[in-house]
């Protein structure tokens, strides 16, 4: 009776449960990275906290329109960077996230396989 609920649960609510916690897992990682902030601020200035208007002579104006430019294109640099790690950590993440859901079936029969190969007497070819 055990053994039944044990591998009941195995394949019913423990695999919806696994299921569950990868597509939150998903859905935390596209929180972080959020693609979508990161596009609409894709232009804006980096880490510049006097970005408004200038006052003064043309060469202020100009010294500032300058920075300004220079600290936007250094922003989108970086929010590129950032969204092409996010990309590769999502595919990734996603890629283990499938493999772990299509393995978690098969998992339960990993004893039996380590006994029958015990059994024979494979042994591993690092050893």
């Amino acid at each position: 009776m055990f053994i039944v609920g044990i591998l009941s649960w195995w394949y019913g609510t423990g695999w919806r449960a696994r299921v569950f916690a990868e597509r939150e897992r998903m859905a935390g990682l596209l929180d972080y990275f959020s693609f979508d902030l990161l596009l609409k601020t894709f232009f804006s200035p980096f880490r510049q906290i006097s970005a408004g208007k200038v006052s003064g002579s043309l060469g202020t104006k100009w010294r500032a329109f300058v920075d300004r430019l220079i600290s936007r294109c250094i922003g989108a640099v970086v929010r590129c960077i950032v969204m092409i790690v996010g990309f590769v950590a999502i595919v990734l993440v996603g890629l283990f996230s499938i493999f772990g859901i299509l393995v978690w079936p098969f998992v339960p029969l990993l004893p039996f396989l380590g006994a029958i190969l015990s059994i024979i007497g494979w042994t591993p070819s690092w050893m």
